[in-house]
């Protein structure tokens, strides 16, 4: 059976591959967006009931399009959030052919391109788009065997409280996701235990303006390398409850229990890092720094914003602080779940091509490949902060598509496809 042929193959129909068809189609250029679910599944299906964006509706959304059935500045649920993205898609014509799971992508032998098989057959593409993101494989570190507790569950499938059986809860990993879903668990009446790793925790809000604001006039979205040593650092940060910022004294006065990162277990009992002070205090550190940057801000450009000296004022360690428990008998204490929420890791077993390095990472510059005619999108670092972020990866598409662009420019040069030949002039 023939394959179909195209020039460009998009792998994933969330954020990252809307936003490449947007800028393709703005060059004419053919393609197809293949998605194995349904567009914006991951926000869908993949995350829990009250999951609220991160960020205002304002930021968290792409140029060509605002949310019309969320405040500016409040914050969009996870059914929102996908259905904006299908709408997207359809007010952009975006080809996206759902139900249809990639499963090879090789470079042809001989000939330019690439193979691509896929659910529903193969496709001979130029270029191919990899626009699968960073969150495809959870991440489930093996510390706790199975049966020592009653329940273990990543983040990306936990729904609500429950969901989990009776008893006490320890989560693990203290971004976004862990805090939301032990403060929420805690809210239901759980007993909640949570282990803090490394973190940024910005302000949610500070003079008036929301955190994303702030980093935007600060250029710090733009930022290209993280700093050393927290290339992997957790944002803690939260839209739930119309938005607030995470404050690990406040969870530990609402009666969540702080302990040190996750170690070993032995014996029905977990261990922890003697870290929990330490992780507080440089998160602590990066909330004061931005507060002290936003202040000088404000003084250099005369801005008329109103002061919060109060916010500048950290209380004092709770005790689970300045005297953490190093180690916690599951049984003794009750705990019956241990939610993960320890992030995702890549999945590129489908891709073929020599576009990684020893470690299966990506090579990229700004989602252009070690692979020629390979392309990432909606990694973290991409090329900016910004990149895994719904409008920092609008603009990478941007850059990734005006690429595919010229190399289309030049693999023309000297057929009847090079712009401005006779042969493709077009006739009248």
């Amino acid at each position: 059976m023939p394959s179909e042929e195209t020039e460009v193959v998009v792998v994933g129909a969330g954020q990252a591959g809307v936003a490449a068809s947007e800028h393709l189609g703005a060059h004419g250029v053919p393609h197809v967006v293949l998605e194995r679910h349904r567009i914006a599944e991951r926000w869908r299906s993949e995350r829990w009931d009250s999951l609220v964006a991160n960020g205002p509706a304002w930021h968290d959304r792409f140029p060509g399009l605002e949310f019309t059935d969320v405040d500016p500045d409040g914050f969009a649920s996870k059914e929102q959030v996908a259905e904006y993205f299908a709408a997207y898609a359809e007010k952009i014509g975006a080809p996206v052919r759902c139900g249809v799971e990639v499963t090879d992508v090789r470079r042809h032998t001989g000939r330019p391109g690439f193979r691509v098989e896929t659910s529903q057959g193969s496709i001979d593409a130029r270029f191919v788009v990899v626009a699968t993101g960073a969150f495809q494989r959870p991440v489930f570190p093996p510390i706790v065997p199975d049966g020592a507790v009653r329940a273990q569950i990543h983040s990306s499938d936990y729904r609500n409280p429950e969901q989990l059986p009776e008893g006490s809860v320890l989560v693990v990993g203290a971004g976004s996701s862990g805090v939301q879903i032990a403060d929420e668990l805690r809210r239901s009446g759980r007993r909640v235990f949570l282990s803090v790793g490394p973190h940024d925790r910005p302000p949610r809000e500070y003079r008036g303006r929301d955190f994303c604001w702030w980093l935007g006039v600060l250029g710090l979205w733009d930022a290209q390398t993280p700093p050393k040593g927290a290339e992997h650092v957790t944002i803690a940060v939260s839209g739930a409850r119309g938005g607030h910022t995470v404050d690990f004294r406040a969870l530990a006065a609402d009666g969540i229990e702080l302990l040190g990162m996750t170690a070993s277990f032995e014996d029905g009992v977990l261990s922890f890092a003697p870290d929990l002070a330490t992780n507080i205090a440089l998160g602590d550190e990066k909330y004061l720094g931005l507060l002290r940057a936003a202040d000088e801000y404000v003084e250099r450009n005369g801005l008329d914003l109103p002061e919060e000296p109060d916010a500048h004022v950290l209380g004092p360690d709770p005790e689970c602080v300045t005297d953490p428990r190093q180690a916690l008998d599951l049984a003794e204490a009750g705990v019956t779940s241990i939610v993960w929420a320890t992030g995702f890791a890549t999945d590129y077993s489908w891709l073929d091509v020599d576009a990684f390095d020893e470690k299966g990472r990506p090579q990229q510059r700004r989602g252009i490949s070690s692979e020629p005619g390979v392309y990432f999108l909606g990694l973290p670092w991409l090329s900016r902060r910004g990149s895994s972020f719904i409008w920092g990866v609008w603009h990478d598409a941007r850059y990734v598509a005006d690429h595919i662009e010229t190399r289309r420019g030049y693999l023309a040069y000297g057929t009847t496809d090079r712009p401005g030949s006779a042969s493709a002039a077009p006739t009248t």
